[in-house]
C-alpha cells in the first residue's frame, strides 16, 4: 500500500499538486499581484510541465501496471487545482475580463458539477468513463490556460498570443458544456432510477 503511494505516477500528482501555489506565487514574487514579464514565463513553464505530468500519471500507471486508489482520488483534484487556480489568477490580472470570464464560470462549474456527480454514482457502484471528447477539452483547456498565462509577455513575441488563448478559452468552454451535458445524461438514468 505506501510503495503505491510512492509510485511514479503518483509523486507526478503529487508534483502537479504543489505546482498550484507556486504558479500563483510567481505572481506574487513582490508581495502583490505583479505580471512581469518573468512571473509570466515562469509561470508559463511550470504550468506545462504540470500538464505533462497530467498525460504522463495515467499514461505510466496504466502500462506499468501502479494504479492505487490515492492515485484515482488525487488525479482528477489536482488537475481542477490548476485549472481553477490559474483561471482565478488570470483573472485577478486582467487577462480573463468581460464575458471571457463566462468562460472560466462555465469551465469551473462544470468541473463542480462533474466531480460531484462522479462522486455520487461512486457511492451507487456506477463507473462514468471520460469520453475522447473530454479528453479534447482538456487539451484545448491547457492550451488556452498556457496562452493566457504567457498573456501580454507572449504578445511580444507572437502578436495575438492573449486573444488566441481568450480565443481557445471560449472553444473549451463550449465543448465544456457539451460534454457536462453528456455526463448529466448519463448519470441522470442512475439518479432517477434510485
Amino acid at each position: 500500500m505506501a510503495s503505491r503511494a510512492y509510485s511514479i505516477p503518483n509523486l507526478l500528482t503529487y508534483a502537479r499538486i504543489v505546482a498550484v501555489p507556486l504558479i500563483v506565487l510567481c505572481f506574487f514574487i513582490e508581495g502583490r499581484l505583479e505580471s512581469s514579464d518573468f512571473a509570466r514565463w515562469t509561470a508559463l513553464v511550470l504550468f506545462a510541465v504540470a500538464s505533462i505530468t497530467d498525460y504522463l500519471d495515467g499514461y505510466l500507471a496504466r502500462i506499468w501496471n501502479q494504479t492505487s486508489n490515492i492515485g484515482r482520488m488525487l488525479d482528477p483534484i489536482a488537475d481542477k487545482l490548476l485549472v481553477a487556480s490559474v483561471l482565478l489568477l488570470m483573472a485577478a490580472d486582467g487577462t480573463i475580463a468581460g464575458w471571457t470570464i463566462w468562460a472560466a464560470i462555465i469551465i469551473l462549474c462544470r468541473e463542480i458539477l462533474v466531480s460531484g456527480l462522479r462522486e455520487y454514482l461512486a457511492d451507487l457502484k456506477v463507473s462514468v468513463p471520460v469520453t475522447r471528447i473530454a479528453k479534447w477539452k482538456t487539451a484545448i483547456q491547457m492550451f488556452a490556460i498556457a496562452f493566457l498565462l504567457a498573456g501580454p509577455a507572449g504578445d511580444q513575441v507572437l502578436p495575438y498570443t492573449t486573444e488566441i488563448g481568450i480565443t481557445l478559452l471560449w472553444i473549451a468552454a463550449a465543448i465544456t458544456m457539451y460534454t457536462g451535458y453528456d455526463y448529466f445524461r448519463v448519470g441522470l438514468k442512475h439518479i432517477v432510477d434510485e
